[in-house]
């Protein structure tokens, strides 16, 4: 199947490296990256149960007449045919309607610094929104370029964390690369977990793609987030329930995204994978 990934184009230094980022996903998954330059700074996006309007902030529009040949540059770079996309539907004049018809998303942390300051240790409430209406996983990109040599899943037990479980282990068929599963154990042992996976099917893939499954006691979150490989594709999904949950959009997100630089791929609790 041609997998598709849309990349929301920023033609400046922070957005060439989201840039790069998407092109060496794609590469190493088989997928093709496809652009859009915008030519104002919101757009809309509808998806099943909910319509977001993304307001970018004003760098997106930086250098209109650079942009293209800009990113075919980066294009060309990674030797991938450049492909772009022009929106046909406009909600208003400046508000065009971009699809949701693709198979993964690449955000920064923040597509919008308009009310507040972000930081890149945030993900901002758009990003947010869009991870908890999207049926595709998002791609969010590490501050610089960053190649990833192993996929890392985090599984709480929870329906998305099976979900990203499905996502890890089919990133890993796709690309070739080892694939390790954190677990941080809330009031259960090692067997609850195994049996959830053995339940919904996945044992013998579980066995076959990954490289080690790795358990650790409540207290020990900060200590397995350290041992995360630092040039891994960190996999996870979204609005899940306990610590893992509380990880992304909860209590703990502040920490995480200001501990962990790793590229993060995130499924929200509409995204479907199928292996």
């Amino acid at each position: 199947m041609n997998y598709k990934l849309l990349h929301i184009f920023r033609n400046t230094p922070f957005g060439r490296e989201t840039f790069l980022q998407s092109l060496y996903f794609c590469k190493t998954i088989n997928a093709f990256p496809v652009v859009y330059i915008p030519k104002s700074d919101k757009f809309l996006m509808y998806f099943s149960n909910d319509a977001v309007q993304v307001d970018l902030d004003h760098s997106y529009l930086t250098s209109p007449d650079t942009a293209q040949s800009h990113a075919e540059a980066l294009f060309n770079e990674m030797d991938i045919k450049p492909m772009f996309y022009a929106p046909k539907n406009f909600t208003a004049s400046s508000l065009p309607d971009i699809s949701t018809n693709f198979d993964y998303l690449c955000c920064p942390r923040s597509v919008s610094d308009l009310s507040s300051k972000i930081g890149l240790g945030h993900i901002g409430p758009k990003v947010r929104r869009i991870i908890k209406h999207a049926t595709f996983p998002i791609l969010i990109t590490s501050p610089v370029y960053k190649p990833w040599e192993s996929i890392s899943v985090f599984f709480g037990g929870s329906k998305n964390a099976v979900t990203a479980l499905r996502l890890g282990l089919k990133t890993a068929m796709s690309s070739g690369l080892p694939l390790d599963i954190y677990t941080l154990m809330e009031k259960k042992d090692e067997t609850f977990y195994r049996e959830l996976v053995k339940n919904e099917g996945l044992t013998e893939p579980v066995s076959q793609l990954s490289r080690q499954w790795y358990f650790y006691k409540k207290p020990d979150f900060n200590t397995m987030l350290y041992e995360v490989p630092h040039n891994s594709l960190i996999v996870l999904g979204a609005y899940g329930h306990g610590i893992i949950r509380d990880i992304l959009l909860g209590s703990k997100m502040e920490q995480i995204q200001s501990t962990v630089t790793n590229n993060l791929l995130i499924t929200g609790p509409h995204c479907s994978i199928s292996l």
